[in-house]
């Protein structure tokens, strides 16, 4: 299998804290990766590095071969964060937000040629959002917003996806079509790398999974990693392989008094 992401001790700072260190891993083409860890393990702060919006203070990352920023340039990676960080109020329709995803190749007045439109319907109809294209992207709920970041994506021609918590605050129904086009994804030779702390559902759709504290602990199947051995070195604590480790972050965060 082709190696399309490569993270090579990678060292993250945030002024005097450590965010992550000495962090390696790498995934291959046409795969799925889940991402675990508890709040504060710098799950986020690897995605935001793997694409090069923060600087790395040491190690190296590639992405086809190339330099997150160049692979950015070149709209070889896509990224999906977390909901908090997007103003839903800014107007702008659905269809918009997953147009956004052609301006790659566009000139200075983003004017869509008749490729990129068909690129964008075709995107939007396989997140089935094609009757909620016109919405503002805030009046959508949060499941509908996920699938709009990724049919995003999707138009993009991403090779490697980045989704932060993407099951977060959706409903089932949503979820499972995430996960469907995830798949589908993955069947054409993207590479998706998805944090989540919905532990139960990881075994239904990743082939690997990476569990994170500031540093790479395991790379490994699902089922190796969710071991309890395992998940108490990276929670601190018993976490139930069937349970959201949202809750377990919240409660260690009491124990320490934060």
């Amino acid at each position: 299998m082709e190696t399309l992401l490569r993270v090579e001790n990678l060292g993250v700072h945030y002024g005097t804290v450590r965010a992550l260190y000495e962090t390696t891993f790498k995934l291959g083409t046409g795969s799925i990766c889940g991402l675990i860890g508890m709040n504060g393990s710098g799950k986020s702060t690897l995605f935001k590095a793997i694409m090069g919006v923060i600087p790395a203070h040491t190690g190296t990352v590639e992405i086809a071969g190339k330099e997150p920023y160049l692979a950015r340039k070149n709209g070889i990676v896509s990224y999906v964060p977390q909901s908090e960080e997007i103003d839903w109020s800014f107007p702008v329709s659905v269809r918009e937000v997953v147009a956004m995803g052609r301006y790659r190749g566009l000139g200075i007045t983003r004017r869509l040629r008749a490729t990129d439109k068909q690129a964008v319907e075709q995107a939007l109809e396989r997140v089935e959002l094609t009757e909620l294209a016109h919405r503002q992207i805030g009046a959508l709920s949060g499941g509908q917003r996920k699938r709009a970041f990724v049919a995003r994506a999707i138009a993009q021609g991403a090779r490697l996806l980045l989704l932060d918590e993407p099951f977060a605050g959706v409903d089932k129904r949503s979820e499972s079509m995430l996960i469907q086009v995830l798949k589908q994804m993955r069947s054409e030779g993207a590479t998706v790398l998805v944090s989540t702390h919905d532990l139960a559902s990881l075994r239904a759709f990743a082939d690997d999974a990476l569990l994170l504290r500031q540093t790479i602990l395991m790379h490994d199947t699902p089922q190796a990693v969710l071991a309890p051995e395992n998940l108490v070195q990276a929670f601190g604590m018993q976490v139930q392989a069937g349970a959201d480790s949202g809750a377990s972050d919240e409660q260690t965060r009491r124990e320490k008094g934060e």
